[in-house]
């Protein structure tokens, strides 16, 4: 049901799979938290999350950062938010004028897409490889 809820909002491959990262991620930290309570030490529950969860499991960093925000009382699961600037380029208008850009002319380089919509070549890369899952085959822009 999460799959189907998850494609009809969520417009890329990209933004579903970082959804899917989230999730997991959180569950991560949830068991960490519940084993933490039970009075285990972190190298016991990265143990358990290693042999439970194979190489998706966090690392032990991870694990000790988490149980030393637990001890100081902080049993809060949720990113807290971050300072820094927001991703104000990538937004859908733009991954669809990109698209739109590259369907009417697929021989149309990232830098030129830059220059028209005014913003850095590197994002418009980021835009078509990661959001709209293409690569320049020769000349043209393919789906991956």
């Amino acid at each position: 049901m999460f799959r189907s809820l998850c494609k009809s909002f969520l417009v890329t491959e990209a933004e579903r799979k970082h959804v899917r990262r989230r999730a997991r991620f959180q569950q991560h930290r949830d068991a960490n938290c519940l084993f933490f309570l039970q009075g285990k030490m972190p190298k016991e529950i990265h143990a358990i999350l290693k042999e439970t969860l194979g190489e998706h499991a966090p690392s032990y960093a991870t694990v000790k950062h988490w149980a030393a925000q637990f001890k100081r009382g902080d049993f809060s699961t949720c990113d807290a938010p971050r300072h820094g600037r927001h991703k104000t380029v990538t937004t859908p208008e733009n991954i669809d004028k990109i698209h739109e850009l590259i369907l009417e002319d697929r021989r149309i380089s990232a830098k030129s897409i830059a220059e028209q919509l005014g913003i850095s070549c590197e994002r418009v890369g980021s835009i078509i490889h990661e959001d709209l899952n293409m690569r320049k085959l020769s000349t043209k822009w393919v789906s991956k």
